[in-house]
């Protein structure tokens, strides 16, 4: 998370200094320049006053020599040359040479012998390979009898142009290395308590409620965050308590006496005379106390498993081995088939309460409710979380699909809501807790239980019943010891 802020400070930062740098390399390379030309300028000046009386008076040697010592010793060509362009004092041939790469000498020779002294040159960017041109003219307004041209290459005035952009650059580097020094250690002191909120988050949708934020570190505010966010979950984890104590000491405490009053309704049956309508109250007497002891049993497991809020990985391997053998013997009992077709090597995140009571669940229904031949199990993998963007790092879909009757579209919607039980199943054993509680449990390990068309009904008349369980993948540490069931 600090690395996003870092993100954000830096190029501000970045461009601050270039706001401030750019304009300062820009004067640092004119001023360069600048001297360059004023060094240059004094010298054709020099010449040319030299010039004017060595061609007045007809002794142009001692100036013909000063010439070619400055050429030979500072690199730049000076001629003196007359108004037809001529050269006629300097190194004649360096300066021809030097002139012909000039495109702007002859602009400058022209304003020279109209009596005007040359302009600073623009061109200053080191990358830039035109010389500096300067021309001094000899003699005064009408009387200007030729012209000092001084032809100086640039390359070490760029160069040092180049060394001073270069010590700006460090220079600009310098704060920009103390505010990533400075804001790392920062940004990371202020967005600890954020990260640590963020993963309790993390912990809490997955069921686990006594996980606590740290108050003692970060800003005031942050610190003042932590502890409302404390005080929050001290107040959620409270009522979930409350809740499931009182589901379960409600359905503990109706137990004993719904059981006394079972024994004391069974207990009237020598009484009942064999013809009468007695029988048929007492009978119906027993069912709704057998339905109540059944609901109240539901109740306290559904608290039991509740009260486990934390999920883990598992083997799916680890998982079939226990139960794939039951579920043949419940299946053949009752004279249905079962199929497995799971690949070994999957490993999930396991909801809390267990993944094997969740299929065991689901195998029920559809042993007791769709009146089916053929019950399949099956798992795959899902890669990249395709419609659960909660796991990123792909799901493990389980379906449980049979063959019965199914369900339609609208009753599929309710079926996951608590004591809902479709009007067809109404005298068949059950509560209409299982699914819902399935459901719960499953969401709070970070996957979906959702309910779809099952397999081709036999007759051709429709499709059967399908429950699937979408769980976040787990990546593989180990291999587990027990065998894996075999397609079938």
């Amino acid at each position: 998370m600090h690395r996003r802020l870092l993100a954000v400070l830096v190029p501000l930062a970045v461009l601050l200094v270039a706001a401030l740098g750019v304009p300062l390399s820009v004067t640092v390379a004119e001023r360069e320049m600048q001297e360059t030309y004023v060094d240059r300028l004094n010298d054709a000046g020099r010449f040319a006053s030299l010039a004017e009386n060595a061609l007045s008076t007809g002794r142009t040697e001692a100036l013909h020599e000063e010439l070619a010592r400055y050429h030979e010793l500072y690199g730049v060509p000076v001629a003196v040359i007359d108004t037809s362009g001529t050269v006629l004092l300097g190194p004649a041939d360096a300066y021809r040479d030097a002139a012909r790469a000039e495109p702007a000498l002859p602009r400058v020779v022209t304003a020279a012998l109209a009596g005007a002294r040359s302009e600073p040159s623009g061109e200053w960017a080191p990358w830039d390979d035109s010389a500096l041109v300067v021309a001094e003219p000899v003699g005064r307004d009408s009387e200007v009898v030729g012209a000092v041209v001084t032809i100086s290459d640039l390359t070490k005035t760029r160069h040092r142009i180049l060394v001073r952009w270069a010590q700006l650059a460090g220079l600009g580097l310098l704060p920009l290395i103390a505010l990533v020094a400075v804001a790392w250690p920062v940004s990371a002191w202020v967005l600890r308590p954020v990260r640590e909120l963020d993963a309790a988050s993390s912990r809490i949708s997955r069921g686990d409620l006594t996980i606590r934020a740290d108050a003692e570190a970060g800003p005031v505010e942050l610190r003042r965050l932590a502890e409302s966010f404390n005080t929050m979950m001290d107040a959620v984890e409270n009522a979930a308590q409350r809740q499931r104590a009182f589901v379960s000491d409600a359905s503990h405490q109706l137990r004993n006496p719904l059981t006394s009053l079972r024994l004391a309704v069974e207990s009237l049956e020598p009484h009942l005379r064999a013809a009468g309508d007695g029988r048929q109250v007492y009978d119906i007497a027993v069912d709704e106390l057998k339905a109540m002891q059944r609901l109240l049993n539901s109740l306290q497991a559904s608290a039991r498993m509740e009260s486990i809020r934390t999920a883990s990985p598992v083997d799916l391997d680890a998982v079939l081995a226990t139960r794939v053998d039951r579920w043949r013997a419940l299946t053949a009992t009752a004279g249905q088939t079962l199929k497995v077709d799971v690949p070994p090597g999957l490993r999930l995140l396991e909801p809390p309460g267990g993944l094997g009571s969740i299929l065991d669940e689901l195998i029920s229904n559809a042993l007791r409710l769709s009146d089916a031949r053929v019950v399949e199990v099956t798992a795959r993998v899902v890669p990249d979380g395709a419609g659960h963007p909660s796991a990123a790092g792909g799901v493990v879909t389980i379906a449980v699909r049979d063959d019965g009757q199914g369900i339609d579209a609208s009753e599929r919607a309710q079926a996951l809501r608590r004591f809902w039980r479709s009007p067809r199943h109404q005298n068949v054993t059950g509560t209409g807790l299982g699914l819902a509680i399935c459901a719960d449990l499953v969401g709070a390990a970070g996957g979906e239980l959702r309910l779809e068309e099952g397999l081709p009904r036999p007759d051709g008349s429709g499709r059967g019943f399908a429950a699937v369980v979408a769980l976040p993948v787990v990546a593989q540490v180990a291999s587990s010891d027990a065998p894996a069931p075999s397609p079938v």
